[in-house]
């Protein structure tokens, strides 16, 4: 640690060049460099080691921003933001920040998304590491459209990135980019996962890649990244706040993956689709602050300890997130702390939960028939599928299931019941429920179609949070026995499917379920 301690503390200030093509900002630690005008993450040069990102890649494709963005109803565009403007915002020995700006006009339209857009890069007198954040402006009258990604990512060296850590319980080595090659590895159901067949490393034979695996709640998304051993240096992307990110505190994102990779997210549909992307509208005037988020570099002289980069980037984390609002962004786009309040809190949820392709349990659980769950003598524990998914058959399509409540009245009251059904998830479903009669053609209630969250695919415990409440009359109910049908009819893949939440029926007292 005291290695660590040692490159943090160097007392050189931070100097600028400006050359024709590139901005080189060094503090006597690290040094970044930055394509002009684009803004393009080009190097960063740390340790003896003049790049950490990938040297075999084309300068445009090493770290950048990005977005995913479309006109209403149109397809996606993949936008890397390249600046047409370049300027200094401050210069002396203790910061320099840096703007790579990129305006919209109208004939622009069409090609690129319509944001005035503003780039920015700090670094810090004796500070291991840069910090980055932007600004994006929608003018008033300006054309509508949908923002469905924004991000930063960065590329790393392959030959030296191997080892990757998102948590104290989530780190190992990785495969190379090299095993998702197609004489490496077998194209799965979903075309981010791959079985490694060949990969370099024969002991993760047999193992299934999927960036999704490495996913985490937004809550989570603190710190995360990649180590070198040779020499040991650590490459950190730490984000000290969520208030930036889309989605709250739940939301899953993706962190770091093959690659090496490593993602600082700010907006996406993953686990959520369409319906918490962005969508601007009649020409509204809109404006936010994605970030700072910190890149931050360590090295230590112990190779063989994994323990001291890792324990050294959390407790730069805390550092972060303790200094937040920072006060050293120029912008006045970014709040101080004196401009605004504060809300503490904690939530805790533990997940043990990753296996890939566990969809297709249940057609070996339930190969002829569905579930069926008896209040009173089931286990939701075991009884209980985790998601209600489509039923592969022997011909390799699939079938719409319909799953089955069971329960006994001891009697039915004249105002009827509530049933309460809430969906963690939803994937291009429609989810049907009728009372003690599965062949009503006319369903007692239906969602309609709903979702594209693909958190069954991405293997994810939630996506977008649905609550219905059903009027239950009481024709519909009997005194004894009952049963509630639940029909998920969309069955065109395995990933047509929702997870539930909570199901309650509630009455008056003397209307008891058993």
């Amino acid at each position: 640690m005291q290695a660590l301690r040692k490159l943090r503390m160097a007392p050189a200030g931070v100097s600028i060049r400006v050359q024709d093509d590139h901005v080189v900002i060094d503090n006597g630690i690290l040094q970044l460099t930055l394509s002009n005008p684009e803004g393009l993450i080009t190097g960063v040069r740390y340790n003896g080691v003049d790049n950490l990102l990938e040297v075999l890649n084309k300068e445009g494709n090493r770290g950048y921003w990005d977005v995913v963005w479309s006109e209403p109803q149109g397809s996606g565009i993949f936008d890397v933001i390249q600046g047409t403007h370049f300027e200094i915002i401050h210069e002396d020995e203790n910061q320099v920040e840096v703007s790579f700006t990129r305006n919209w006009d109208p004939s622009l339209r069409g090609k690129l998304v319509p944001l005035n857009i503003d780039k920015r890069f700090i670094m810090l007198r004796g500070c291991s590491g840069f910090y980055t954040y932007a600004i994006y402006e929608h003018r008033e009258g300006w054309p509508d459209f949908d923002l469905a990604e924004t991000r930063v990512a960065f590329k790393l060296r392959k030959d030296k990135f191997r080892y990757m850590a998102i948590a104290d319980n989530r780190q190992r080595f990785m495969p190379m980019p090299d095993d998702r090659m197609p004489d490496r590895s077998q194209k799965l159901a979903y075309p981010e996962a791959v079985l490694l067949t060949n990969p370099v490393n024969p002991d993760i034979k047999g193992e299934v890649d999927d960036k999704y695996q490495y996913s985490s709640e937004d809550k989570d998304i603190k710190v995360h990244g990649w180590m070198s051993f040779d020499p040991p240096i650590g490459f950190w992307q730490i984000t000290p706040s969520d208030e930036f990110r889309g989605g709250g505190p739940i939301k899953q994102d993706l962190t770091s993956h093959v690659g090496p990779i490593t993602l600082a997210m700010f907006l996406s549909a993953h686990y959520s689709g369409e319906d918490i992307v962005p969508k601007f509208r009649n020409g509204e005037y809109w404006k936010k602050v994605f970030g700072p988020v910190f890149i931050y570099l360590n090295s230590t002289v112990d190779g063989t300890d994994r323990g001291l980069l890792w324990d050294d980037a959390k407790l730069q984390t805390l550092t972060q997130v303790e200094s937040w609002p920072y006060g050293f962004p120029v912008s006045e786009d970014f709040q101080k702390r004196d401009q605004r309040g504060s809300v503490t809190g904690r939530l805790l949820v533990r997940d043990k939960f990753k296996q890939y392709g566990l969809w297709e349990r249940y057609a070996d659980l339930y190969p002829d028939s569905d579930l069926i769950y008896s209040v009173g003598e089931s286990d939701y524990r075991k009884d209980w599928f985790f998601a209600h998914v489509t039923r592969k058959t022997k011909e390799n399509s699939y079938q719409a299931t319909t799953w089955q409540i069971k329960f006994r009245l001891g009697s039915v009251h004249q105002t009827g019941a509530m049933f309460r059904l809430a969906l963690a998830s939803a994937t291009l479903s429609e989810l049907q429920v009728r009372f003690n009669d599965a062949t009503v053609n006319a369903p007692h209630f239906t969602t309609k179609l709903i979702g594209r969250d693909n958190s069954i695919a991405r293997h994810g415990i939630h996506g977008l949070y649905w609550l219905f409440n059903i009027d239950v009359q009481n024709a519909w109910l009997i005194r004894g026995d009952n049963t509630i049908y639940l029909t998920q009819t969309r069955s065109a893949s395995p990933f047509h499917g929702i997870m539930y939440d909570y199901i309650r029926m509630e009455g008056p007292p003397e209307q008891a379920m058993h």
